[in-house]
Parts: structure tokens; C-alpha cells; sequence
């Protein structure tokens, strides 16, 4: 019996095309599935991805993990922080992915300064931000992270976190996505959108 010729190897997924780079900042309050969606979404796409969590400085994260919300104070340097990822991706030309819960507006105008500067050093740039806002109810929320396991958000902040919310307005170039559905459909949904060139 002659031997059979191994199977070529499987081709490797297609990337799902946008019409320009886009810089996206996945938004919501704690336990609404900004890390989960922002990671699919970044697959589909072949986007970098940075997780906001991970830019925290550890005083934040120990603040806390002891449930005390954090104050304007703490949040400044780690929303610069972020401001400068999306700066240095769109003065390179690039698009990325990142989370940030970005509850208020004056949090989202300095995310949107960092666009702004890096589109400032790219003549003929257009500003490309688009903030994802994944909105749920507090019941529906409050379930979800209370089945969440080894997060140092604890169920005892998020009235906190509804009580500093204020949704994006119709001026802020956001796309709101409602979080009753699995994770995978609120991907499909953002990269749809994009790919359609809806936003």
C-alpha cells in the first residue's frame, strides 16, 4: 500500500479587514467583560492589546483589593499612562486595542488628548479613537462579578463605579454594546461594525 502524503497544514485564520487602523479603548465598569471582549476583538482583528489593569500602579491595585474606591488623584497618572499607549500607536500608524473602565467624561478627553497628540506629529492624520462602551445593568453586572474568581475588584465597588458612569454622549464617537450576550457575539458585534465601516 503506497504511503500517503502527510495533509498540508492547515492555513492559519483569516485577519478580518478594516478600512483604516483604529485605535480602540473598550470602556464599562467593572465586571462588564472589558478584558474578555477587548482580548476576542484583538484576535479577530490581529490588533496589539494592552490590558489598563496592568497599568495600574500598585498603590491602585492595593486600594482596591481593600475596596476603596479610587480618587481622581490616583486615576491621573494611570489614565496618562494610557493616553501615551494610544499617543504612540497613532503616531506610528498603527491600531491597538486597550481597556480602560474611562467612567467620566473628563477621563475620556485626556485618553482622547493622547489621540490627539500622536495625530498632531502625523500630518494629514485623521484622529481614529473610538471608544467601545459596553453597558449593562447593575443587576446583571453585580452576577457577573460575583462569579468572577482571583480579580482584585471586589462586588463592593461597583455601586461606586455605576455612581461615577456617565455614558458617552452622542458627540464622544462611541460605540455602545450591550453586554446581555456571550462575549464572542459583543466581538462579533464591535468588529462588524468596523469592518462595515459604521464607525
Amino acid at each position: 500500500m503506497a504511503e500517503q502524503a502527510p495533509s498540508p497544514a492547515s492555513p492559519p485564520p483569516a485577519r478580518l479587514v478594516v478600512p483604516r487602523p483604529r485605535v480602540l479603548v473598550v470602556t464599562g465598569v467593572a465586571g462588564s467583560g472589558k478584558t474578555t471582549v477587548a482580548r476576542a476583538v484583538a484576535e479577530r482583528l490581529g490588533w496589539p492589546y494592552a490590558e489598563a489593569d496592568d497599568l495600574h500602579p500598585r498603590a491602585n491595585i492595593v486600594k482596591m483589593a481593600a475596596g476603596v474606591p479610587l480618587t481622581d488623584s490616583d486615576r491621573w497618572p494611570w489614565l496618562v499612562t494610557i493616553a501615551h499607549w494610544i499617543r504612540d500607536r497613532v503616531r506610528a500608524g498603527e491600531p491597538g486595542v486597550v481597556t480602560c473602565s474611562a467612567l467620566r467624561r473628563r477621563y475620556r478627553d485626556i485618553l482622547r488628548a493622547g489621540a490627539a497628540a500622536g495625530a498632531a506629529q502625523r500630518p494629514g492624520a485623521e484622529d481614529p479613537l473610538l471608544f467601545v462602551y459596553l453597558r449593562g445593568s447593575p443587576e446583571l453586572i453585580g452576577r457577573r462579578m460575583a462569579a468572577r474568581r482571583s480579580h482584585f475588584m471586589p462586588t463592593s465597588l461597583l455601586d461606586s463605579q455605576f455612581a461615577a458612569l456617565e455614558e458617552p454622549g452622542p458627540d464622544e464617537h462611541a460605540l455602545t454594546v450591550d453586554v446581555d450576550r456571550p462575549p464572542d457575539a459583543l466581538a462579533r458585534a464591535v468588529t462588524d461594525a468596523l469592518a462595515a465601516g459604521d464607525q
